[in-house]
């Protein structure tokens, strides 16, 4: 997920740098020869590089993410988090475990971890192939993202227009609650019947 999304804001002009616990992994350098222009380095590295900061690790490593990049590199800043929290054991019926409970979510941890940052939870509810600059004949598909701080959210909203999705803002970061468990549903067809091809659309009248 972060390679996708790091190709998507190298595509729309943005400077990229890939934060990894290893810059010199095979599947980094092949990302580098891929995307000219693109950086890669430590997560520390990448924090102190970034106006605006994406999370795109496992759920469950995100705490260890983010003390190795350092609170402090990315006081002030945006961080756009793509993370569901999502348990090592398989989906029952379709359907994933979360770590989380009905009345908290990763995004808030995530806020709590770092808060001197500006949090928004976004790009957690559909499948990376679809992430960047999506086609649908029924139209714009819908990001929904949350957050605290209104600028970051105008910040994230127009990152998610550039590719190609229609920005919904769900309110404070404890919408995270309502927005992680998207990803279960995305998942879903995908599990059930092999479809992974399908996003969401909010449609008012």
């Amino acid at each position: 997920m972060g390679q996708v999304l790091a190709s998507g804001f190298l595509k729309h002009g943005h400077a990229v740098m890939l934060g990894t616990r290893d810059p010199q992994k095979p599947e980094v350098q092949k990302w580098l020869g891929a995307n000219p222009g693109g950086q890669a380095g430590t997560f520390a590295d990448a924090a102190r590089f970034a106006d605006l900061a994406v999370l795109a690790t496992l759920g469950r490593v995100v705490e260890s993410v983010l003390e190795l990049a350092g609170p402090e590199n990315l006081l002030g800043k945006t961080v756009i988090d793509t993370t569901n929290p999502i348990a090592e054991t398989p989906p029952v019926d379709g359907v994933l475990a979360y770590t989380t409970g009905p009345n908290e979510s990763l995004g808030e941890q995530v806020q709590a971890k770092i808060p001197g940052s500006h949090v928004v939870k976004a790009f957690n509810s559909v499948g990376n192939a679809l992430m960047i600059n999506p086609h649908f004949e029924q139209g714009t598909p819908t990001m929904f993202l949350c957050g605290n701080d209104a600028g970051a959210k105008a910040q994230v909203a127009e990152v998610i227009r550039q590719f190609g999705w229609e920005p919904y803002d769900c309110g404070g970061i404890i919408a995270a609650r309502a927005l992680e468990p998207l990803c279960m549903l995305w998942c879903l067809p995908g599990f059930l019947r092999g479809q992974w091809t399908h996003a969401f659309k909010l449609l008012t009248h």
